[in-house]
């Protein structure tokens, strides 16, 4: 009965040489940093810098993502168990599930949910062209806009899925990409138990932790609430644990 209450809701080095053998230990020495410092830029440079994992570590709070394409009714489900534990959650719409559920997403977002955006048609992203990757995510900025009157700044690349064409569309469109820092896997192994391990073991403030609106989730996730609270921990937005100033 609540859950229809809710729907209606709505360097550079400078070397001196000395001799020979010094010489050849300093460039020994050069050779091994250089392979180091290339894999540490590897993952760094360009394109980890512009994509967020994760909140501060000093946060309390523990932000649920709910990728949604599928399962309005557990969908609403969760909106209960939410509400229920006062917790808050980032749902990333997918825009064309959106265009059919148009009602779900206003009612996320009038109960105090964060509304993110996950591409229009779930294409993969790594093998979209800046072109490409503008028109996906500006579709469903466009279409949340109209339902909600605010247009989403954050994106979740479908199946985590990004090149630098993404990354590069991202910060022309003013939007953070986020990914996450644990997966409950949940679409693919349907286990409660696993998904309330994933959500719980050894979590720590700041952590991202992917879901989806499939009846397991909905099942383990009162569970994993009242762990984080035990825990002091809160379930918050991805914002929020970003202290995103928008």
């Amino acid at each position: 009965m609540k859950g229809k209450a809710i729907r209606r809701r709505s360097g550079t080095f400078k070397i001196t040489l000395i001799s020979n053998v010094l010489l050849s230990f300093i460039i020994l020495l050069v050779g091994m940093f250089s392979t180091f410092s290339g894999e540490e830029f590897k993952e760094t440079d360009g394109r980890e810098a512009d994509i967020y994992r994760n909140g501060k570590i000093t946060s309390q709070g523990v932000s649920l993502m709910f990728n949604v394409y599928w399962g309005t009714e557990e969908v609403y489900s969760i909106l209960e168990i939410l509400e229920e534990f006062n917790a808050k959650a980032t749902f990333f719409i997918g825009g064309c599930w959106a265009d059919d559920n148009a009602k779900c997403v206003r009612d996320i977002y009038i109960l105090g949910h964060e509304i993110g955006n996950h591409g229009y048609f779930h294409k993969d992203h790594s093998k979209l062209n800046l072109l490409e990757n503008k028109r996906e995510i500006t579709s469903c900025n466009q279409f949340i806009e109209l339902l909600i009157g605010v247009s989403p700044h954050l994106f979740a690349p479908p199946s985590g899925a990004y090149n630098d064409e993404t990354l590069s569309a991202c910060r022309e469109l003013s939007m953070k990409t986020v990914l996450w820092s644990r997966d409950t896997i949940d679409w693919r192994d349907k286990d409660k138990k696993l998904i309330y391990k994933r959500a719980t073991q050894n979590i720590t403030g700041g952590e991202f932790v992917l879901m989806h609106p499939m009846k397991e989730t909905v099942e383990a996730l009162a569970d994993i609430l009242t762990y984080y609270k035990e825990n002091n921990l809160s379930a918050i937005t991805v914002s929020e644990n970003l202290q995103y100033k928008g």
